[in-house]
């Protein structure tokens, strides 16, 4: 469905990955900081700053602090970065003295597997670590974004090879196997409270930490969602619908990624 246009009555035609890269931006509160990861998440995150929160400083794993870039960065590395940040510091500094601390409101990470408790593998898929089926990027910062961070949001294209039942390897841990497990692995952070994938919007059960469909985007059915998941998925009593975004949204969208197609993702 990604590459599907949708149009809603008073609404311009948009397609699935540009419904959830503008979710996943509203998500993002005027005022707060965040951790960017690369990908998906630096779109959502640009798209915000552009928008409703000109004030969201955003957090890159690089050493930029504050950074306005006018165009996605492709990477970490990026110069754009550096040069539009309020102030670029050391990546340890970064990590010791703003993440780990809890300094940082919003952790914002993709994923190449998710499961129902929110952990996240970066690392490998199937075989094992010596020899997988297929070896991917890796942690990087991650690990310490999702334990730190006072809470995670994870952007991620759902199919049931990304929303598994059980991750082959856990690189950054969501819930673990459920509710207290962050305590007992003592990880500061409150963990994943949202998960928006180009299908709709899930949020952790309070008693279970298990991730439960709250929001479809608009013509999504629970059915296809459910479908495009590896578990059994657990649904709200009361589904809402995403609200389809507006014709500013996109514009600004496809400023930042080239039109429908672009690089967000």
């Amino acid at each position: 469905m990604t590459g599907t246009s949708v149009e809603t009555s008073g609404h311009a035609a948009h397609t699935a990955s540009e419904m959830m890269s503008v979710a996943a931006a509203r998500a993002l509160r005027d005022g707060t900081s965040c951790f960017v990861g690369i990908g998906l998440p630096s779109t959502a995150a640009n798209l915000a700053r552009r928008g409703h929160a000109p004030n969201l400083t955003l957090i890159y794993e690089s050493g930029a602090l504050g950074a306005r870039p006018d165009s996605l960065p492709l990477s970490i590395g990026d110069g754009i970065l550096a040069e539009t940040a309020d102030a670029v510091v050391g990546v340890p500094e970064v990590f010791n003295y703003w993440l780990q601390p809890g300094r940082i409101d919003v952790g914002f990470l993709s994923a190449a597997q998710l499961d129902r408790f929110g952990n996240i593998n970066t690392t490998v898929i199937g075989g094992d670590y010596a020899n997988p089926g297929v070896r991917l990027p890796g942690a990087g910062g991650a690990p310490e974004i999702a334990a730190s961070c006072r809470e995670v949001f994870i952007v991620v294209k759902q199919s049931r090879r990304s929303f598994v039942d059980k991750v082959d390897f856990v690189t950054s841990v969501g819930h673990g196997s459920g509710a207290g497990d962050r305590a007992r692995l003592g990880l500061p952070g409150a963990g994943p409270t949202m998960v928006i994938t180009d299908l709709g919007v899930f949020r952790p059960d309070p008693g279970t930490a298990e991730l439960v469909l709250e929001q479809v985007h608009p013509g999504v059915t629970v059915q296809q969602v459910r479908e495009a998941t590896g578990w059994e998925l657990a649904v709200a009593s009361e589904v809402g619908t995403t609200t389809a975004p507006t014709a500013g949204e996109l514009t600004a969208l496809r400023a930042l990624t080239g039109g429908p197609d672009g690089k967000e993702g």
